[in-house]
């Protein structure tokens, strides 16, 4: 039989057989997530592995997060990307001197703003010379002329005591007509230099040339570039412009768009355009033109935009960030950005309640952002308590602590 001894023994080893699998099976379910305490602190528990975590709040961990119905929120449907601004070119001009000739004074230079008809420089150019002198020429030859026709109506009207034939007359005639002819002509050569018709009446009346060439703005706007030196021979259209002018009341924005997005862009759309330099303001403007190809290596596409900058704070090459509305704006679903989180796996999730104790987690698809908000388009309904500020701590509860 066996003894007392071993008796003892066995009860002993029963016991402890006992309590380990108690010890093991409460540690698989603290794991799991059965057990919740309600005295230090909230747990998560979960019926399964595809169950919502689950969280309950004490009153103090409560009055760190906010609670709210969900509600809506109205987002424009829109398109954005970023560019750069630049001159418009269909508004700015290169200043080039109409005849050869060398520069003898340069007024405006570079950021001056002009009027149209201002004074830009003067050239002393040998085709204006020749032609004041043909013009100074033609006016001689055509007062020799009208003297000469005046004496032969004199003497034709006196036939009988030694006057001139009359075919003498008609060739006086003929000449002074051909003189007025040669100085009509001489006057609008000199005219197509700029000079007025009082510039020209002195330079006949004193017999003198002038040889400057006074080349004008021919539009309003900003000096962009000046290469005008006095002494420096130019010619017309031979580059660099001597000044280059630019209407910047409008300016251009050069953007490119993704390709996914090219077939909501149309000519005409209204943009709003914002920059580094002038935060808060916004600046209006429309699409004017579309590439006509796509970047094969990048997938964009090139449009430009024609902005209004009426107080000419917009420069060339800042760099810009416009929107492009491309819908009607759109109510809908939608939470505060700091009641959504987004997760290890990328999926979205917010935390719902029914008696602001318990708190669900549940995922969530979301759509637009806008004014700091996210839509909701699938997960959660209209009405809805939910944790709009303060979904991130909710989330952190979740992570096991590792112990020693």
């Amino acid at each position: 039989m066996m003894g007392s001894g071993w008796k003892t023994i066995l009860r002993r080893l029963a016991y402890l057989a006992v309590m380990a699998v108690i010890a093991f099976g409460g540690y698989e379910a603290w794991r799991s997530g059965i057990f919740r305490s309600t005295e230090s602190g909230p747990a998560t528990a979960s019926a399964g592995p595809e169950a919502a975590p689950v969280l309950a709040l004490t009153e103090k961990q409560i009055g760190s997060i906010k609670i709210a119905p969900v509600g809506d929120h109205v987002f424009p449907v829109q398109k954005e990307a970023v560019g750069s601004i630049d001159f418009n070119e269909d508004m700015s001009v290169q200043v080039f001197t109409p005849y050869q000739g060398k520069i003898i004074s340069a007024f405006a230079v570079v950021g001056d703003e002009v009027a149209k008809g201002t004074p830009l420089f003067t050239i002393d150019s040998p085709d204006l010379l020749a032609a004041e002198s043909n013009l100074i020429t033609a006016d001689a030859t055509y007062d020799q002329d009208n003297r000469a026709l005046i004496r032969a109506r004199k003497l034709y009207a006196t036939q009988g005591t030694g006057g001139i034939a009359e075919k003498d007359l008609e060739a006086a005639i003929q000449a002074k007509l051909s003189a007025e002819g040669a100085l009509k002509a001489a006057r609008d050569a000199v005219r197509v230099f700029g000079k007025t018709e009082a510039e020209i009446d002195t330079i006949v009346a004193r017999r003198k040339v002038d040889p400057v060439l006074l080349v004008n703005s021919p539009i309003s706007g900003k000096i962009t570039a000046r290469n005008a030196q006095p002494g420096l021979f130019v010619q017309p259209g031979s580059p660099p412009a001597p000044y280059s002018v630019a209407d910047i009341s409008t300016m251009w924005m050069l953007a490119n768009v993704a390709e996914s997005d090219s077939s909501s862009i149309m000519i005409g759309q209204e943009v709003k355009v914002t920059v580094m330099a002038w935060p808060g303001n916004v600046y209006d403007g429309k699409i004017t033109t579309i590439g006509a190809t796509v970047d094969p290596n990048l997938h964009t596409l090139l449009i430009r935009s024609e902005i209004q900058d009426p107080r000419h704070e917009l420069r060339p090459g800042m760099f810009a960030h416009f929107v492009i509305r491309t819908g009607d704006p759109v109510t809908t679903t939608a939470m505060p950005l700091d009641g959504v989180v987004r997760e290890g796996d990328g999926t979205m999730t917010v935390w719902v309640t029914s008696d602001r104790h318990q708190f669900t987690q549940r995922v969530v698809k979301v759509g637009l952002q806008r004014d700091g908000y996210d839509q909701i388009l699938d997960g959660v309904n209209q009405g809805e308590l939910a944790v709009t500020e303060g979904a991130v701590f909710l989330d952190s509860m979740l992570t096991p602590v590792t112990r020693d």
